[in-house]
C-alpha cells in the first residue's frame, strides 16, 4: 500500500483540493450551487458538504465533472501510460509548478 504521507498530501488534503478546484470551476462558469446540484442530480446539501469538506461519492463527483465539462479528466485518472507511480505524478506536478 502506498503511504501518501511521503508525498506530502493525505487523502483528505486531496479531497479538499479537488473540492476547491470544483468550486472555482463552478464560479468561473457562473453556475450557482443550486443549479449545479440540480443539473448533476444531487441534493444541494450534498454539494455544499462536498465544497466544504471534500466528501462525496465518486459517482456524484463524475456527474459534477460532466456538468462542468471536465468528465474527460476521470478517464485519465489511472492512465498507466502517463505515470507509473504516484511519485512520478507528483514529481511532474512539482516540475510544472
Amino acid at each position: 500500500m502506498i503511504n501518501l504521507d511521503e508525498f506530502g498530501m493525505l487523502p483528505i488534503g486531496i479531497q479538499r483540493e479537488i473540492a476547491r478546484k470544483e468550486k472555482a470551476r463552478r464560479k468561473q462558469k457562473g453556475i450557482t450551487q443550486e443549479e449545479l446540484a440540480r443539473r448533476a442530480g444531487l441534493s444541494l446539501s450534498s454539494l455544499r458538504r462536498f465544497e466544504q469538506t471534500g466528501e462525496i461519492s465518486f459517482a456524484s463527483l463524475v456527474r459534477i465533472g460532466a456538468v462542468l465539462d471536465d468528465e474527460k479528466a476521470f478517464l485519465n485518472l489511472f492512465n498507466p501510460q502517463e505515470f507509473q507511480t504516484m511519485k512520478e505524478l507528483l514529481d511532474a506536478k512539482h516540475r510544472k509548478g
